[in-house]
């Protein structure tokens, strides 16, 4: 069962400050002073509310405005992030949104090719994915042979040997230079992923996992191309990583995402 949490932190917020202003600006006034050597007679949730109403505010603030702590499931980012990562995502390089509605109020820039973006998965909006920008709005992205062209032009591989990281047995490491944003993806021998040319769209983005034979992304039904409404922000750094009931591979502390 999923649920959203941006939702439930503003209806906590909300509901806590407005008990907090209906007490002070109402209810306060009218209570009896409390004796003196006495503790405050000031009821318990009004109190509550009054202690966590600040904190929450500023978690949602920071939340819906500055950062946001993403978990990375799945191995279909693999080189790049790997399962168990916890990164933070950028909510601010692409304008400010609303929380929950992701509607967006101040426009600051847009996403470029290359970058690694978290965005609402199109079909279940409670679901965020994390994958690369690879097609911007009016290009033609075409897939073939495992390889990748973009408006018909080659995107440049090199190719790095056996994969050596843990969890991808016998993949490949290929060094892919994206006009410019060069990062590691991986190709797994005997094995391929869906092919074919696709249009982006106006106002939309066409997004690649970096495991290209192991990532549900834009050339599969149930993802397609993602809207730029739905866009939630830019991984930038990873925090830690931890896979229960392992333990933290300190190693990947602080590495960018790039």
């Amino acid at each position: 069962m999923s649920f959203d949490f941006s939702l439930i932190l503003v209806i906590v917020t909300s509901v806590s400050g407005l008990i907090w202003a209906v007490d002070a600006w109402f209810l306060r006034r009218n209570r009896p002073a409390p004796v003196r050597g006495q503790k405050s007679n000031e009821p318990v949730i009004v109190e509550y509310a009054r202690s966590f109403f600040p904190v929450l505010l500023i978690v949602l603030t920071v939340r819906s405005f500055l950062f946001e702590p993403f978990r990375i499931p799945s191995s279909s980012m693999v080189p790049t992030l790997h399962v168990g990562d916890f990164i933070f995502v950028n909510k601010y390089t692409y304008g400010l949104r609303l929380p929950v509605t992701n509607t967006k109020i101040v426009n600051l820039g847009m996403p470029e090719r290359g970058d690694v973006i978290v965005f609402k998965l199109p079909a279940d909006p409670s679901t965020n994915y994390i994958k690369r920008l690879v097609g911007l709005p009016g290009d033609t992205v075409t897939y073939r042979n495992r390889r990748l062209y973009i408006n018909g032009v080659l995107i440049e591989t090199t190719n790095l040997g056996r994969y050596r990281g843990e969890g991808q047995r016998d993949a490949l490491l290929y060094n892919e230079n994206l006009e410019g944003v060069e990062h590691e993806i991986l190709l797994m021998p005997g094995r391929g992923g869906l092919e074919g040319t696709f249009q982006v769209p106006e106002d939309h983005y066409f997004m690649m996992g970096d495991n290209r034979d192991n990532s549900k992304d834009s050339r599969y039904r149930g993802v397609g191309v993602i809207p730029e409404g739905n866009v939630v922000g830019k991984a930038v750094r990873i925090w830690m990583n931890w896979s229960f009931p392992g333990w933290p591979r300190w190693s990947r502390i602080g590495l960018p995402v790039k």
